[in-house]
């Protein structure tokens, strides 16, 4: 196996909904021997509930206000990787903050992958309404000119998660920022 390139920053992925940022990042955080974070968990450990109560009870603008809170606190926590809600990155603040403390990485996917990965599993608030595919079209039409902004991109169509987490190191590899 090829050294790993050394860490000293987060490593923030970000994607869509299905992109898989979260198992990717379980298995990328492995690989280096760094925590791995998901922005989503440390809401719903923050709020006392569930991503889908917070926009329920409060609404989508509270829950961006309380991701902003986590986005910032993890940013300064060190090396770590970091899988981000879709949203994260749309925020010009948190994007800038991404872009300044961390190595971004987007992993992108085709509607139609994002599409056939969301149906797999629930609790995906932005989906609950009309239809999904419809809703992922309007996403990617929405956030991937902004997802474009990230250093490093990967297309995970044609992957399985281990060999998105090469190509991320890969990547790594080549940025004079990690």
């Amino acid at each position: 196996m090829s050294k790993l390139p050394k860490i000293t920053r987060p490593i923030v992925l970000i994607g869509l909904m299905g992109a898989g940022k979260s198992t990717v990042g379980r298995r990328l955080a492995k690989r280096l021997n760094v925590p791995f974070h998901d922005s989503d968990d440390e809401i719903k450990i923050a709020a006392g509930c569930s991503i889908e109560d917070i926009f329920e009870l409060y609404g989508e603008a509270e829950f961006r206000a309380g991701e902003k809170r986590v986005m910032e606190r993890l940013l300064d926590e060190g090396p770590m990787v970091l899988a981000t809600g879709g949203g994260v990155f749309m925020n010009p603040e948190i994007r800038a903050q991404i872009l300044n403390a961390a190595t971004s990485v987007w992993l992108k996917a085709s509607l139609d992958a994002l599409a056939e990965r969301t149906s797999r599993r629930g609790g995906r608030p932005l989906l609950k309404t009309g239809d999904p595919k419809k809703t992922l079209e309007k996403l990617t039409t929405e956030r991937y000119p902004i997802y474009k902004q990230a250093i490093v991109h990967i297309n995970t169509d044609n992957e399985n998660h281990d060999s998105a987490v090469d190509l991320i190191i890969e990547a790594l590899k080549d940025q004079d920022s990690t």
